[in-house]
C-alpha cells in the first residue's frame, strides 16, 4: 500500500450502500485510490466513477464499519504489486498477500495496468510449445506465444485440463490465475490438479467468489502483470486464467455500480472494453513469450453467450469442452471437431497437417452415420469413407483419451498417431 507521505488531500464519507461508498470534499479522477479512516480499521478505496456531487468507489475489502463523515484521503499512487523470481512456489492473492502461511514474497513493486506490446514489435510465432496432451498437441497445436480459449459448461473438466496443462507444459514458468473460484476448489486444484511438481515452478494468484468484484479484477491484472514480468526477462510462460467469465461478471459489477448501463446478458459496455486490454497482453513480446489459456463458462452450454463470442473474437483459437463427452467417460472431455487452433497450419510440418487432416476426416465420417450404425440402418460397404471413419475411429478415440497424471512428450504424441493410422490403412 501506498506510504502515509503520499496522502495529499482529505475529505468524507457522504453514503455507504452495499459495497459502494460515496464520497465528497475531495477533487478526484476515475482510478484513484482513496483511504479511508474511521471508527474502523483503515481501508483501501478504488474510484469508479466522478460525478457533479462527488464520486463514488469500491472498497478492496468489506465496507462493515464504514459510516458517514468518516476521514477519506487521496493517494499519489494505486497500491503496487509484487514480482519476482521470489513468487515462483507461492499462492498469493490479488492484493499479493501470501495464502500458503509463508512470509509475505519480496520482490520488486510495479504498478498493474500497462500497455499491451505494440503488434509491430510483436515477434511471429513460429515455434510449437508442447502442453503434455496429445490431443492438443496434435490436432490443436498451439504456438509459443499463442492464446487459446478453453469453453465448457459447469463440470465437464476446464479445471482438471488446466491442471494437465501445468504439468505438462514446456513453457519456463506457470502463472495461474483463478479468479472467482469456490473457496473449497482452490485447495483441491492446487493439492490435486497441479500437485507438488507442477506448484515448484507456477504461481497462483487466488481471489474466490466471496472476494469484492474489485479484488477479482486486481487478481486477473496481477497474474498478468506477473507473467509480463517473467516473459520481459526473456522466458516462456504460461498463463491459464479460470476464469474469463467471472472476470467479465466482477468488471459488470463494477460498470453498475458505476452507474453504465446493462447491455447483452446485463453486461455494461466496460465489460467489452477490459476484455481485449487485459487478453491483449498476452502473446508473443520482444524477449520472452505469454501463452495464455483463458477458460470460458458457457452459460448452459451456449456457445453464442456473449463473454463467449467475444473472447473468440479476441483469441487465436478455441479448444471445446463437450458434456457429452464427458458423460461418456472420455477425459480430457474435448471436442476435436469443434476446436481449433488458427496457427496450426502454420506449425504443422507437411506430415503431420496430412496426418491431422486424416484423423479429423476420420472422426467426423464416424460421427456423421453413427447414429444409422446405433440403430442398425447403416450398410457397410455403401460408403468407403464412413467405413474409413469407423474402422480407426475406436483406435483414435482411445488415444486421445488420457488420464490427469498422464503427460506425453508432442514427440511421442505424433509417433504414436503415425502408427495408428499406418495400422488402420494396412
Amino acid at each position: 500500500m501506498a506510504d502515509q507521505s503520499l496522502i495529499v488531500v482529505n475529505g468524507a464519507v457522504a453514503r455507504v450502500g452495499g459495497h459502494e461508498i460515496d464520497v465528497r470534499g475531495l477533487r478526484l479522477r476515475l482510478g484513484d485510490t482513496v483511504r479511508i479512516s474511521g471508527s474502523c480499521e483503515d481501508r483501501i478505496a478504488e474510484i469508479v466513477a466522478v460525478g457533479t456531487e462527488g464520486a463514488t468507489a469500491l472498497v478492496f475489502g468489506s465496507t462493515d464499519g464504514i459510516g458517514r463523515g468518516d476521514r477519506v484521503v487521496r493517494l499519489r499512487e494505486a497500491p503496487g504489486a509484487i514480482v519476482g523470481r521470489e513468487l515462483l512456489g507461492r499462492i498469493v492473492d490479488g492484493l499479493g498477500r501470501p495464502m500458503d502461511d509463508r512470509p509475505a514474497p519480496a520482490g520488486q513493486s510495479v504498478q498493474l495496468d500497462a500497455a499491451a506490446p505494440d503488434a509491430m514489435t510483436r515477434r511471429r510465432i513460429d515455434s510449437v510449445i508442447g502442453t503434455g496432451i496429445r490431443l492438443v498437441d496434435t490436432l490443436c497445436t498451439v504456438g509459443r506465444g499463442q492464446r487459446i480459449g478453453i469453453f465448457g459448461g459447469s463440470g465437464v473438466g476446464k479445471s482438471t485440463l488446466m491442471g494437465m496443462l501445468a504439468k505438462g507444459t514446456t513453457a519456463d514458468v506457470n502463472v495461474v490465475a483463478l479468479i472467482g473460484e469456490r473457496g473449497r476448489e482452490v485447495r483441491e486444484f492446487i493439492e490435486d490438479e497441479l500437485g507438488p511438481d507442477g506448484l515448484s515452478r507456477s504461481i497462483v494468484v487466488v481471489a474466490t467468489s466471496d472476494q469484492p468484484a474489485l479484488v477479482r479484477l486486481r487478481a486477473a491484472k496481477y497474474a498478468t502483470r506477473i507473467a509480463e514480468w517473467f516473459a520481459d526477462s526473456g522466458h516462456d510462460v504460461m498463463l491459464m486464467m479460470d476464469s474469463v467469465t467471472r472476470l467479465a461478471m466482477a468488471q459488470r459489477e463494477i460498470g453498475l455500480a458505476a452507474g453504465e448501463p446493462p447491455t447483452a446478458r446485463g453486461y455494461t459496455p466496460s465489460v467489452f472494453t477490459v476484455l481485449p486490454q487485459l487478453l491483449e497482453r498476452t502473446g508473443p513480446r520482444t524477449h520472452g513469450t505469454i501463452t495464455a489459456m483463458y477458460t470460458v463458462l458457457v452459460d448452459g452450454d451456449d456457445m453464442n453467450d456473449p463473454i463467449a463470442d467475444a473472447v473468440r473474437g479476441i483469441l487465436d483459437g478455441h479448444i471445446v469442452l463437450d458434456r457429452n463427452l464427458a458423460v461418456q467417460g472420455r477425459y480430457p472431455a474435448i471436442d476435436p471437431l469443434a476446436s481449433l487452433s488458427r496457427l496450426a497450419a502454420k506449425l504443422w510440418s507437411e506430415p503431420q497437417q496430412v496426418m491431422a487432416t486424416v484423423t479429423r476426416d476420420a472422426l467426423a465420417a464416424a460421427a456423421e452415420v453413427s447414429e444409422l450404425v446405433e440403430v442398425g440402418a447403416y450398410v457397410p460397404g455403401s460408403n468407403p469413407r464412413a467405413d474409413r471413419g469407423l474402422r480407426s475411429a475406436p483406435r483414435l478415440i482411445e488415444f486421445l483419451k488420457q488420464s490427469p497424471n498422464e503427460v506425453t512428450p508432442k514427440e511421442e504424441a505424433w509417433d504414436r498417431l503415425a502408427t495408428i493410422l499406418q495400422e488402420v490403412a494396412a
